[in-house]
């Protein structure tokens, strides 16, 4: 699996979060802590709606937690 050109900042909102456990906030967005673990390391992006579910329960804005990164993108080859 490749990384995601969606980088995020989750850890680091969850520790200034009263160090939240990622099954908290697994807990409060309806979603497997599986899922937010993949999202941390950047191995999964999330919906639209998921990121805003995010953002909102960090009261932060949806680019302070992701950002993304147009170097890494990679377009498909056509044959």
């Amino acid at each position: 699996m490749s990384k995601s050109i969606i980088q995020n900042n989750i850890r680091k909102l969850r520790f200034n979060a009263e160090e939240m456990t990622q099954q908290q906030l697994a807990d409060e967005t309806g979603v497997s802590r599986q899922t937010i673990v993949a999202i941390e390391k950047g191995n999964y992006s999330p919906t639209l709606e998921l990121a805003f579910r995010i953002a909102y329960i960090f009261k932060t804005p949806l680019e302070e937690i992701f950002t993304y990164d147009p170097n890494l993108y990679q377009p498909k080859k056509k044959n």
